[in-house]
């Protein structure tokens, strides 16, 4: 492991079948207004939104209704969070719903007693939040998995006049309280959002692993991460309710991304970047953004980092390596990859996710450029990649 560190995470899990009784024991730590954040009414449907209610009312709480949090949650809808927070003087926001609802509730968190604009301040300027500047508390019922933002910092807001899609990583003051994660509430998610959110988990564990040439017990775990998610993944494809596949996802999707495997790594993050790109103009589902730019991107910055991806088909895909070079080896790992990709049944091309050749000056200059991984982009293979996705 090199350089140093330090690891925190305050967020307190509460995970299985019961989980959602523990919803009791937290309430009672806060004020009686609480701000319930949900998205399209799914919520409703499938008794949950009833479930919290009943908790809710049980534990007298003042209830601030805050629905219809879109996939990619919109600065406008930012600013009517902060509005309803602010005339309801909310003591918690509680997110029931994926990661959108949660990240929509951390912006929210922060953005009530900021004092400047906090598209400016926190996804423009990247600024934190001041040491002064109060923030309301944020707890979590997750419904469906991929984003890990039930135990992270991170809050993506999505402008569409700028055509910018960016995410905040936020301090340890910014992270929920409390996540209550129930695999069971994720049963009924139609398949195409839940291999979205598979995909999600997978490549937050890839922008750390490809990163860094040392030996890191952080490539470790994340090897394993990887090799529990193919294999619940492909039980959960064919049986949904499944409730020992979705647990271990749900799990998974946790540690990808709560800061634990990022420990000791640079972590790359550019699929996000170009994902994130193709989101602010089409709205797409995050995670099949994601799968459309993977492969170009990863097959283009593999001959930098050809090492790790040689290990990555060896210990991930178990790709044979006798009588191979290097380079073989570790094309057959990302072919391997692709394949598990077309068996969940996930969108591999950016046409089909709305981007027309006319976009292609727009998505360059929205893509942020980062350098933690194996080679920092120019706008020409920034460009390159995403015709590759098409």
């Amino acid at each position: 492991m090199l350089g140093n560190f330090i690891y925190s995470n305050p967020t307190k899990l509460y995970f299985g079948e019961d989980s959602l009784n523990y919803l009791n024991e937290e309430l009672p730590k806060y004020g009686k207004n609480v701000q319930l954040v949900y998205g399209g009414g799914s919520i409703k449907k499938n008794g949950i939104y009833d479930k919290v209610v009943e908790i809710l009312k049980a534990n007298n709480k003042e209830i601030i209704e805050d629905g219809g949090i879109m996939p990619n949650p919109t600065v406008e809808k930012l600013y009517e969070g902060v509005k309803l927070a602010r005339e309801g003087n909310a003591d918690l926001i509680l997110a029931v719903g994926g990661g959108s609802c949660c990240d929509y509730a951390k912006a929210v968190s922060v953005s009530v007693h900021c004092k400047e604009d906090p598209w400016e301040k926190y996804y423009m300027k990247f600024e934190d939040v001041d040491a002064g500047t109060e923030i309301i508390p944020v707890g979590c019922v997750l419904t469906m998995v991929g984003t890990g933002s039930e135990m992270n910092g991170g809050a993506v807001i999505t402008n569409h006049d700028s055509k910018l899609k960016i995410g905040h990583i936020f301090g340890d003051r910014v992270f929920p309280k409390f996540s209550i994660l129930n695999p069971a509430f994720t049963f009924s998610l139609p398949k195409y959002q839940m291999v979205a959110g598979f995909y999600d988990i997978l490549n937050h564990i890839t922008e750390q692993y490809f990163s860094g040439e040392d030996d890191s017990t952080s490539d470790y775990i994340m090897e394993g991460l990887m090799r529990s998610l193919i294999h619940s993944s492909r039980i959960a494809v064919k049986d949904p309710e499944n409730y020992e596949a979705r647990s271990n996802i749900m799990w998974t999707a946790t540690w990808a991304l709560n800061t634990l495997v990022a420990m000791g790594k640079s972590t790359d993050w550019m699929v996000h970047m170009l994902g994130q790109a193709v989101g602010a103009y089409t709205d797409a589902t995050h995670g099949m953004t994601l799968a459309a730019v993977s492969l170009p991107y990863y097959r283009h910055i593999m001959p930098y980092g050809l090492a790790k991806f040689r290990r990555f088909a060896e210990n991930v895909w178990d790709i044979s390596t006798q009588g191979k070079t290097e380079e073989e080896i570790a094309g057959e790992g990302l072919d391997a990859m692709e394949a598990w990709m077309k068996e969940l049944g996930l969108i591999m091309n950016l046409k089909k996710l709305g981007v027309t050749e006319d976009m292609m000056d727009g998505l360059v200059k929205a893509t942020l450029i980062m350098e933690g991984g194996y080679k920092v982009l120019s706008q020409e293979d920034v460009l390159k990649i995403l015709k590759k996705s098409m």
